[in-house]
């Protein structure tokens, strides 16, 4: 056996050289569709690191995935790297045609409803744009697995492409099938985040993984208006000690309205609709923490960034 210690020099010129890549543009993060999230997180997604997303079932959180990944490839033009999905919670059709929605601005019932007279020019649009978009180095895994069996994958994935820069994503962590040995999901969930800091130390990658949060935030007493409950909070993120310590960022969202909250939080921000979707960036380990409000096109797939937040209650 070798010697697996190195001295902290080694640590030391690591740190400098990136610093130097970094300001010099060598080095540079995935940008995404959103100044703000970008500012929050160092300049966008950076490269070995692992980002959870938690939220409740139409929170959006996949929506924001999604989006990251369509958007990638024109926004980072410059950059070489691939794309693995591991896509546990829906087919690739169904998946396909949340794209086809957002790029056409129909609903998918105006897409695929017999009832509907779909308009040859969008049909066209759609095809043009699935022509375009196989040209993107995405793959997807959509047969449920263990952890043991996505690194087998992972391992054979990197070696076929020769270690290439590569955005690993998982929707959603609950979904990872557990292993025999494993006595619950907090069992599996304490696996998973190893699996992710051993994969993203080994390889050029990043890891994006979906993660729902625990039925806390649904309690009457944080439901009332105005209050710091409103809040997501790390500890609402399903089994946050197992994958709090492994994330470089953790965020979580809050689509207030699904709560019936009309004044968000201390400073009572107006909460008009269901389309309102709020980020609280609880963990940025190169960035800071904040919240920043969002528009949702639910219908259309996308969401945007409000310039500025709600409109508070006067008192």
């Amino acid at each position: 056996m070798k010697p697996a210690w190195n001295g902290q020099y080694q640590s030391f010129n690591e740190a400098l050289k990136y610093m130097l890549d970094r300001q010099s543009g060598r080095e540079k993060s995935i940008y995404t569709p959103w100044p703000k999230f970008n500012d929050a997180i160092t300049d966008g997604l950076e490269w070995n690191t692992l980002t959870v997303i938690g939220g409740r079932p139409g929170s959006g959180k996949t929506l924001i995935k999604d989006q990251i990944i369509r958007e990638s490839f024109v926004l980072n033009p410059e950059q070489d790297y691939r794309v693995l999905e591991f896509q546990f919670e829906m087919v690739g059709r169904t998946s396909a045609l949340r794209e086809f929605s957002s790029i056409t601005g129909k609903t998918y019932k105006e897409l695929c409803s017999a009832g509907t007279k779909l308009l040859t020019s969008d049909f066209n649009k759609c095809h043009m744009y699935a022509k375009d978009r196989v040209k993107s180095p995405v793959d997807i895994i959509s047969t449920p697995m263990t952890v043991n069996q996505m690194r087998e994958q992972v391992d054979m994935y990197m070696d076929e492409h020769k270690g290439q820069k590569t955005i690993i994503t998982l929707d959603h962590s609950i979904l990872v099938k557990r292993a025999p040995y494993q006595n619950n999901r907090l069992d599996m969930l304490f696996e998973l985040g190893e699996f992710f800091t051993e994969v993203k130390r080994k390889y050029p990658c990043m890891f994006i993984c979906l993660s729902q949060l625990n039925r806390n935030i649904d309690n009457p007493d944080r439901a009332q208006d105005g209050k710091y409950g409103n809040y997501v909070l790390e500890s609402d993120i399903f089994g946050s000690d197992a994958m709090l310590q492994h994330a470089d960022t953790l965020i979580g969202i809050n689509r207030p309205a699904k709560q019936k909250i009309r004044y968000y939080g201390p400073d009572r921000f107006i909460i008009e609709d269901d389309k309102t979707l709020v980020l609280h960036f609880l963990k940025a380990r190169n960035g800071d923490t904040r919240m920043s409000f969002f528009r949702a096109k639910f219908e259309q797939m996308q969401i945007a960034e409000m310039d500025t937040p709600p409109q508070q209650q006067r008192r």
